[in-house]
């Protein structure tokens, strides 16, 4: 009988190096929300990859940052949560870049709990001399002793497979924890909401998303099982940011609903019918009670 391998895996970084991507890429699926704008992941997204007799669970976090609000210390508790009792960290940073304070810290993590890390340089795609990689992955190795030092692009895809193999090559023996055909353990509201809040962080300037959050009221699907109905609400900070994301005539948010949509249907395989309505909530990232109702742990934010 072959033995199965089983491993939990906190893919770890400062914001913006890629992390989501690189699940996405692993995953071969998206579950993670991408944007080019920083702190795009606020909850820990679990994705499960099951191959052949293997296992990986991974778990992508929110990016290392200073927090200013509940709902970043709410963000810096979860990295933390995240990296303990896991049996691996993937290190993710940015190809041709110095070694950052935050990194410093992650790394200091590590070696406080003796994990097993693999460190994972992405966006090589982005960089013509690969000879600077050198001297990159040098620096960091002096930091720590990593398992594998694995250059990548989730761009394009390439050293993705190697990266997997070292994962599995550090997997200890065990039983599967997932059914073999679990992509993820999100409820799919979840998903819903994060997709819409994807399409804010891509059509809209950096202040405003980062001053939403999305909430799916409802999410039913018909008697005939080829529709789901999903009804959103946009949270912001402020009137003129409400005025910024419905946009001239409605115009904005017909684009946010249509893109959106189109995911939906991609992900879920069936039509859907969305509906997008946006509120001001003045504050909201302090006030526990709306942090509670978008599914933050009350607990964490308390911290």
């Amino acid at each position: 009988m072959t033995k199965t391998k089983t491993a939990f895996i906190a893919i770890v970084g400062k914001p913006n190096v890629g992390k989501s991507s690189i699940l996405n890429r692993l995953l071969g699926e998206k579950i993670a929300i991408v944007s080019s704008k920083p702190q795009t992941t606020r909850t820990r997204i679990m994705g499960v990859l099951t191959e052949e007799s293997s296992q990986l669970v991974f778990i992508d976090t929110p990016g290392l940052h200073k927090p200013r609000n509940d709902l970043d210390r709410y963000m810096l508790r979860s990295i933390n949560e995240s990296v303990a009792g896991v049996d691996m960290c993937v290190l993710v940073t940015e190809a041709n870049r110095p070694v950052s304070e935050e990194e410093k810290q992650l790394i200091e993590k590590f070696r406080s709990m003796d994990i097993p890390a693999v460190l994972a340089i992405n966006k090589i795609d982005t960089i013509n001399d690969k000879s600077v990689l050198a001297g990159q992955i040098s620096s960091l190795a002096e930091l720590y002793d990593f398992s594998a030092v694995v250059p990548c692009s989730a761009q394009t895809g390439s050293g993705i497979d190697i990266l997997k193999k070292e994962m599995r090559s550090l997997a200890p023996e065990g039983d599967f924890m997932f059914d073999e055909d679990t992509l993820t353990d999100q409820p799919e509201r979840v998903i819903a909401a994060e997709i819409v809040r994807e399409k804010l962080l891509r059509l809209l300037e950096r202040e405003v998303p980062h001053g939403s959050a999305v909430f799916v009221e409802r999410m039913k699907e018909r008697e005939s099982g080829d529709i789901i109905d999903i009804d959103a609400v946009i949270y912001c900070e402020r009137s003129s940011h409400k005025g910024i994301i419905i946009g001239k005539g409605g115009s904005m948010l017909k684009k946010i609903g249509t893109y959106a949509r189109q995911d939906m249907e991609k992900f879920f395989d069936c039509k859907v019918n969305l509906q997008i309505w946006v509120k001001v909530k003045e504050d909201w990232r302090n006030r526990e009670s709306i942090l509670r109702s978008l599914g933050y742990d009350e607990n964490d934010l308390l911290q």
